[in-house]
């Protein structure tokens, strides 16, 4: 089952909760506007879950884009099933995921890839692109939403366990410990160097894909732990030791 909460006005955080093979939980975010946006899809197996759930608030078949932070399954693994019932809608992902995977990848949809600065007329709403290369993957892009000044930072800032919707305590140790035990993040520097651009852009909602929503009052812990502490790779891979 995955749950559905409205975080702030028109925008939809839909959860699945951490099970036995992952310590995190799993978000897709649903974005109501005259153009419907869902970011992240989910894994091919979760798609009836995260279908049902964006019935909840919209008729899926009226998608009209669905938004990859990144090539990866828990991003896009339900990509060609809402793209079935959905066939109008576009994918959107990185100029480069567009070009080196997706186009690449036998898909049959509309593909749009958004370089840095570039924007997406939702209707009310307008998402600007933020490239992102190596947070975590080489293709990696972030969404920002003008209107509530949202930023969906996929990998970035997550929080295992099950989170409420909106967290407001300090969980930064929590994240730090993720990721030096999943090596997500091969060298610190692209993440502090997103994490500049972040703060310069002054978002007011953070909603990451693992963990719940927080406010612009908690991001400085957040910045501040990703800048002081060590967090990238080293020898730990998903809690195993190599070499």
């Amino acid at each position: 089952m995955a749950r559905v909460e409205e975080i702030v006005p028109g925008i939809y955080r839909i959860s699945t909760p951490p099970g036995d093979q992952f310590p995190i939980g799993f978000n897709q975010f649903l974005i109501a506007d005259e153009k419907p946006a869902l970011i992240h899809t989910g894994f091919y197996q979760a798609y009836d879950a995260v279908r049902s759930a964006v019935a909840e608030v919209l008729d899926p078949k009226q998608l009209s884009y669905i938004i990859l932070g990144h090539f990866e399954s828990d991003e896009c693994g339900g990509m060609d099933r809402f793209l079935a019932e959905a066939p109008q809608a576009v994918l959107v992902a990185s100029d480069l995921g567009a070009n080196v995977n997706l186009n690449r990848w036998g898909c049959q949809c509309p593909v749009k890839g958004m370089r840095d600065g570039t924007t997406l007329d939702l209707g009310e709403r307008q998402l600007r692109f933020l490239e992102t290369p190596h947070v975590h993957h080489w293709d990696s892009m972030m969404i920002f939403e003008e209107t509530s000044r949202s930023l969906f930072p996929a990998d970035l800032f997550v929080q295992p366990g099950d989170q409420p919707p909106i967290i407001t305590e300090d969980l930064t140790q929590a994240m730090l410990g993720l990721y030096r035990g999943s090596g997500i993040f091969a060298h610190e520097n692209p993440v502090r160097q997103a994490v500049d651009r972040i703060e310069k852009l002054a978002p007011q909602w953070f909603h990451p894909m693992h963990g719940g929503s927080f406010s612009s009052e908690l991001a400085s812990r957040f910045y501040k732990a990703l800048r002081d502490e060590p967090f990238a790779y080293s020898n730990v891979l998903l809690g195993r030791t190599i070499g």
